[in-house]
Formats: structure tokens, C-alpha cells, sequence
């Protein structure tokens, strides 16, 4: 049987952008080097690995990207305690204002999708 054991995005400080996701999600520091960090569920990790000249995806873009969503009970409140992390709101919002998308401090995009807890 196969399973889905890690996601990985590259990032020029590993640390700092585990330390982050690990406000957004919930999740623990699984395992943090200047290299190399993970956050876990418990099932599924989302890693972070250091990369020399990293370069942020751009937004929007044609390229072809990849992006989390993460649902939480209040956007409002959960965009405002990320940028305060670091993350930046890009101006371009599809959707209609039924998501936000964000940016973590390293360029990746996520959204915010409302949703209950």
C-alpha cells in the first residue's frame, strides 16, 4: 500500500518557515536542522529544505505552481496573526472573496479557506 509520507518545499531558512507553518497548522517541530525541517500530523509531514539562491514563486503567474489550503474557522483573524509572522497578501485575490491567499515568508502561496473547527 502506498501513502503519502511527506510534502517538501524548498525555502532559503528551513527553521524559520517550519517555526511558521507550525503556528498555521498546529502542527509540532518534528525535526529542525539549518538543512532540513519538519512539522508533523502525526501521518503526514510537511518538510522544509534549505536551498542556496532559492527563488519565490511568482504570483500571480502561468507557471505552473502548487499551494495549500488550509481551513480555519476565522480568515480574518487568521490572516492577521500570519502577516504579523511574516507572510505578505499579494494584491491580485481570485475567487470572489471566497478564499484568501496569502504568502509565507519564503514565497509559497496559501489560502485561507473558512471553514469550521
Amino acid at each position: 500500500m502506498n501513502k503519502l509520507s511527506a510534502i517538501v518545499l524548498d525555502c532559503p531558512d528551513p527553521v524559520a518557515l517550519a517555526s511558521f507553518y507550525s503556528v498555521l497548522t498546529g502542527w509540532d517541530v518534528s525535526s529542525s536542522t539549518a538543512d532540513y525541517a519538519t512539522i508533523s500530523s502525526g501521518s503526514v509531514d510537511l518538510a522544509f529544505q534549505r536551498i542556496e539562491d532559492f527563488t519565490a514563486p511568482a504570483w500571480p503567474s502561468s507557471a505552473k505552481q502548487v499551494h495549500i489550503d488550509v481551513t480555519v474557522s476565522d480568515v480574518a483573524v487568521a490572516e492577521k496573526e500570519l502577516l504579523a509572522l511574516g507572510a505578505t497578501k499579494p494584491s491580485f485575490q481570485p475567487g470572489g472573496g471566497e478564499w484568501t491567499v496569502l504568502a509565507d515568508p519564503a514565497g509559497h502561496m496559501f489560502c485561507l479557506v473558512p471553514g469550521g473547527e
